[in-house]
């Protein structure tokens, strides 16, 4: 349901006008949402003997879609303008409903059963539940902040616009080969704190260079805060992780992605908030470098070996 209604919106974008645009976003938004809620679902009902392999496939196909989503416009040439760009996705998305259904109807749950029935008590009961969406959110805030600041603030120290673009696409990259291990060993273990105070030390090293010496070492920091997003697959994984049932992971999943990307949109609006009351980047990095923190306590303890 989720692919068909993303794939609806996307044709929608396609008809004419700004209100088909806009409307068509919507409806494709909504069912981006609904996906990245079951997919924790899909991988412990499915693949429960191999979570960190198929979150890693699935959080680096999110970071190889953001980088290429760049280039539409470099389409229209080649597709007959800018409909023809927009449309491409809705093409793409139908043949992955296409793939989906086909695999749906002839694959099998050799693991996990999945449960219908409602959770024995509510997520929002859960302190542990509560650790996880907030680990999440805070992950996401910080590359949510990264994303929509980071070249504004290279290019306010002297590099240029379009090496700043290229730092924040980088970023992204570094994503998607970090996906295929980062996963693999980190959620594979009973616990994944460990990895996840690595990360965060990977982030805070970046913010502290940033603060330092913006324009001695860009491209460095660039890297040291690209691998230190890449505990997103960790904050996805530790969903599936941290329930027994399917129908605690939907329940799970929902809360968190539900409470945890309200809390992440907050970031680059306090972010901007601060850089205009201050009228410099040191107080808002500050900030930044406050999220790195409680991330990581947070996912210290999301990552221990327990149940919701």
């Amino acid at each position: 349901m989720a692919l068909a209604v993303l794939t609806g919106g996307l044709a929608l974008r396609i008809v004419d006008g700004q209100y088909a645009v806009l409307g068509g976003t919507f409806v494709a938004a909504a069912g981006i949402a609904v996906g990245n809620v079951l997919i924790p679902v899909v991988v412990k009902g499915s693949f429960p003997h191999a979570i960190g392999r198929v979150t890693g496939i699935y959080t680096a196909a999110l970071s190889a879609g953001g980088g290429i989503g760049a280039f539409t416009p470099a389409l229209e040439p080649f597709v007959g303008g800018w409909r023809g760009a927009l449309g491409a996705w809705a093409a793409l998305s139908a043949a992955a409903l296409i793939v989906w259904l086909f695999g749906a109807r002839h694959g099998s749950h050799d693991g996990v059963p999945v449960t219908h029935e409602r959770p024995r008590r509510s997520m929002l009961r859960s302190p542990l539940a509560w650790v996880v969406t907030l680990f999440f959110g805070m992950q996401a805030c910080f590359a949510y902040i990264l994303m929509g600041w980071l070249a504004e603030f290279f290019v306010a120290h002297g590099i240029a616009r379009t090496e700043a673009g290229l730092m924040l696409a980088f970023i992204n990259l570094i994503g998607i080969p970090l996906s295929f291990v980062i996963p693999v060993y980190a959620l594979n273990r009973p616990s994944q704190s460990g990895w996840v105070i690595a990360l965060a030390c990977f982030s805070v090293a970046g913010v502290a260079g940033l603060v330092v010496a913006p324009a001695a070492a860009p491209w460095l920091w660039t890297v040291l805060l690209g691998i230190g997003m890449s505990i997103f697959p960790i904050a996805i994984g530790v969903i599936a992780l941290r329930t027994r049932e399917t129908s605690e992971t939907t329940a799970l999943s929902a809360m968190v992605q539900g409470y945890g990307y309200l809390i992440a949109a907050s970031g680059p609006f306090l972010f901007g908030i601060l850089h205009a009351a201050t009228g410099n980047w040191t107080v808002p990095l500050v900030l930044l470098g406050v999220v790195i923190i409680v991330e990581g306590a947070l996912g210290y303890w999301a990552g221990r070996p327990r149940f919701v």
